[in-house]
């Protein structure tokens, strides 16, 4: 029997698959752009990269959170889910005073009217990768 802190019995009965799309950025990395368990799925934090390109899309707040919310837009709807559905937010932010402009393409994506908004946690942190402003990552019912 494996010890519970060595992982051996923690996924014996989780149900858990690997979710990918090339319309959003290939993970670069050992990991996966989403995971759906159960009834949720859950991205890998997203940041803005062309997903043809692998590039940064621009250096503006709004720009990169634009392509941000289309790369987990993309992830979410290849995990049989979509934005509407989702209930937990995290933002990083490279400098709080994007925060303004971050939200305002936040809300239009995650909280049209009509739509309950999900919760959401917003730091600041000190670096992204490749330096962007800012990365999202959504939980999201399936």
């Amino acid at each position: 029997m494996s010890d519970a802190k060595d992982g051996g019995d923690y996924n014996r009965d989780m149900s858990k698959t690997a979710i990918a799309t090339k319309l959003a950025p290939a993970a670069i990395g050992p990991y996966s752009q989403g995971v759906r368990v159960g009834g949720l799925v859950f991205t890998a934090g997203q940041i803005a990269l062309d997903p043809a390109t692998q590039q940064v899309v621009a250096p503006g707040i709004t720009e990169q959170t634009t392509q941000v919310m289309e790369n987990l837009k993309a992830i979410l709807e290849a995990a049989g889910s979509s934005l509407a559905r989702v209930v937990k937010a995290t933002v990083f932010l490279k400098d709080f005073n994007d925060f303004a402009a971050m939200n305002t393409v936040y809300g239009a994506y995650l909280a049209p009217q009509g739509v309950v908004a999900p919760a959401r946690s917003t730091v600041e942190v000190s670096r992204l990768p490749k330096d962007v402003l800012v990365e999202i990552e959504l939980i999201a019912e399936v």
